[in-house]
């Protein structure tokens, strides 16, 4: 299946979104440091982001952002998994480049559902 990166700086979040991605056979490469997920990205390319919002800096936006503006993942699919649920933070995001939100907590349906359509998008 698919090899997506999951940058999350919660551990246990993170390491259940990789553990749901496994089983639904995706290979989840986890980056719990932000400031690191672009060089980690660049090394291991993946074929789609889930980023989470709240992170030290750089904030999911700024990676978001940083993404896009490198060629290799201008059209790499991202979708924002955050605990976020205003409106504001939707329409930044998607401005940032994002193709997809999901709102924590999820049921793992929806979080596969989610991943499927991304990467079929």
């Amino acid at each position: 299946m698919a090899k997506i990166m999951v940058v999350e700086d919660d551990e246990q979040a993170s390491a259940f979104i990789a553990e749901v991605l496994a089983l639904d056979g995706h290979e989840a490469i986890v980056v719990n440091d932000s400031s690191k997920a672009l060089d980690i990205a660049g090394s291991t390319v993946p074929e789609a982001f889930l980023l989470d919002l709240m992170m030290p800096p750089p904030d999911g936006f700024k990676v978001c952002r940083m993404l896009r503006a490198e060629p290799k993942f201008k059209h790499t699919p991202i979708m924002i998994v955050t605990a976020l649920d205003d409106t504001d933070s939707k329409i930044v995001a998607i401005g940032a480049g994002a193709n997809d939100y999901l709102v924590k907590p999820f049921p793992v349906e929806g979080l596969l559902a989610k991943v499927k359509e991304l990467l079929e998008g």
